[in-house]
């Protein structure tokens, strides 16, 4: 295939190059571009760790490692070259030497890389918001390892392996990074070529009705989501903590004063956090680590929704609310929408699959 330029009178070809004659290099540009954008590769995917090797035989690393929503390890290899190497049989190894990672120790790895690339957030609390789940559920986390390989272009054997391999039962997706130069410009045509989008849909599909019958015998998590409907506005399909959250952003908004909010949720210790004062996100954050180290918690300020359009600003102080809500969020749901009828908020249960 080729990338046409549509001009007046033609279609003109873009002329296909390489990453070598480009002078791209491997790791010091795709692998660099690619960690702080690998939606490019795969939407919904946390990378937490570079050049990953903590094993005996140290001179064999993986790209990066990843997370996906379903709190499975994604371990994606990069290749510049014109036919893929052997990645399929290198990646297959990397696989089985993280498939028995725990979430104690991703938490710990993931906070190694943030430190590297200068960050001082909260691993753990990053990795439970993009998983949105309120506790660590470690019979839920890494059952599977899947794989992403991304190459210049796959040989005809790597993609008869890697086909015959998704067969047996393993996930791997091989995505074509091709460059175009067009005058000074370098194109890059990103394009999945294992599975087929189509033929992925269906095994999504088989995979999550797998998923969900596993959970269903085990009643280890709750998968339910919230249509919520708040004054003329409906939402679909929302997290437990987006549903809570959102109504009750809603009734602060609308006027109802946030702690005769915070009273009737009775068994939520620290729903809505305050300090005095009009604070924006960097001060509240400051104020609400500072008072986590004195009551000897842990700092965990991401805990609650804190962006400057989170926050709630009533009787001269500032609040948060907390994103850690276990099955009893339905029941919070129903006594909030009883003691405040009058502000028309109504919800349903609905499901994620």
């Amino acid at each position: 295939m080729a990338i046409y330029e549509i001009t007046p009178d033609k279609l003109e070809k873009v002329p296909e190059t390489n990453f070598a004659t480009e002078g791209i290099k491997e790791r010091d540009d795709l692998q660099r571009l690619l960690r702080e954008q690998i939606e490019v590769l795969s939407p919904d995917t946390l990378v937490v760790s570079e050049e990953f090797g903590e094993w005996e035989d140290s001179r064999r690393r993986i790209d990066l490692l990843a997370l996906d929503k379903d709190a499975n390890l994604v371990v994606i290899e990069l290749k510049r070259t014109e036919d893929g190497g052997h990645m399929e049989l290198q990646s297959i190894r990397y696989a089985a030497m993280v498939s028995t990672l725990t979430f104690p120790r991703v938490v710990d790895i993931f906070g190694r890389f943030l430190a590297k690339l200068g960050k001082a957030d909260d691993p753990e609390s990053i990795i439970l918001e993009f998983l949105e789940w309120d506790d660590v559920v470690e019979d839920e986390f890494a059952q599977e390892v899947k794989i992403i390989l991304a190459s210049a272009e796959f040989s005809k054997e790597l993609t008869t392996a890697v086909i015959w391999l998704n067969n047996t039962g393993l996930d791997i997706t091989c995505v074509r990074l091709k460059p175009y130069k067009e005058g000074s410009k370098i194109l890059l045509d990103v394009q999945q070529v294992i599975p087929l989008p189509e033929a992925e849909e269906y095994q999504v599909k088989i995979r999550d009705k797998t998923r969900l019958e596993r959970v269903s015998r085990s009643q280890e998590r709750d998968f339910t989501k919230y249509d919520v409907t708040l004054g003329d506005t409906s939402y679909e399909k929302l997290a437990k903590r987006r549903a809570i959250f959102g109504v009750v952003k809603y009734l602060c908004d609308v006027g109802v004063n946030p702690d005769e909010i915070d009273a009737q949720i009775t068994w939520k210790n620290n729903m809505l956090r305050s300090f005095d004062g009009d604070l924006d996100s960097i001060a509240f954050e400051k104020a609400l680590s500072e008072k986590m180290k004195d009551e000897g918690k842990k700092v965990q300020p991401r805990r609650y929704f804190i962006a400057d359009d989170e926050l709630i600003h009533a009787n001269g102080k500032t609040y948060a609310f907390h994103k850690m809500w276990g099955r009893r969020t339905s029941e919070a749901l129903d006594i909030l929408t009883s003691k405040y009828k009058k502000f028309n908020i109504s919800y349903s249960e609905t499901s994620d699959l």
